[in-house]
């Protein structure tokens, strides 16, 4: 059990039945009469989704552990995604609703660490920005201004905006959350 003025992101809060990760947490204080309180966003474990909620700062919260352990992607179909553990080859199924947004910039070989509760796997620990390669974009134009931006098709098929002077075959830095362009591999650079 913790106090919900110890709330740090990250955190794993079990309310009710159900497993909640701490997005944000912030502290604001009171005036006059009126009590602090903690406003947090969380994110539900199994269905990614997400809400706010204000705590008591003294109020008890009962959080947890997950237990993470390194598996490699296999396959996804409508509903799942499969992972194998490289060592017993034991396969297990994660919803693609508790995946989210990563699920897009999963591949097959892929090794991720899944999270475990109870011996249950509940989401994957997926990095907040990937590199994916430009499969097909407009020819680049140099004298256009860095802040004008194009469309393009990347490896897995999503599209994003793209700065012009992106070309077919570049590889890309994209935001897993919000499916945004953040910046380009450089691969040009001298070694000295």
């Amino acid at each position: 059990m913790i106090m919900a003025s110890q709330l740090r992101a990250g955190m794993i809060l079990r309310i009710g039945d159900d497993l909640f990760k701490v997005i944000e947490s912030n502290f604001h204080v009171g005036q006059g009469k009126m009590p602090g309180s903690v406003h947090s966003k969380l994110q539900h474990v199994l269905k990614g989704t997400i809400k706010e909620v204000r705590f008591r700062p003294e109020e008890r919260l009962e959080d947890t552990q997950l237990q993470k352990q390194e598996m490699e992607f296999l396959y996804s179909d409508s509903d799942s995604a499969t992972f194998m553990s490289p060592t017993t080859f034991e396969q297990v199924s994660i919803p693609l609703e508790s995946i989210g947004a990563a699920e897009k910039f999963l591949k097959p070989e892929m090794r991720i660490p899944v999270e475990f509760h109870e011996g249950q796997p509940v989401s994957i620990v997926f990095p907040p920005i990937v590199e994916v390669k430009v499969e097909t974009t407009a020819q680049p134009v140099h004298q256009q201004q860095d802040n004008t931006y194009k469309y393009a098709t990347l490896e897995n098929g999503m599209e994003v905006m793209v700065p012009h002077f992106i070309k077919p075959g570049e590889v890309v830095r994209i935001e897993v959350g919000t499916g945004k362009y953040v910046d380009r591999v450089r691969t040009d650079i001298k070694r000295v």
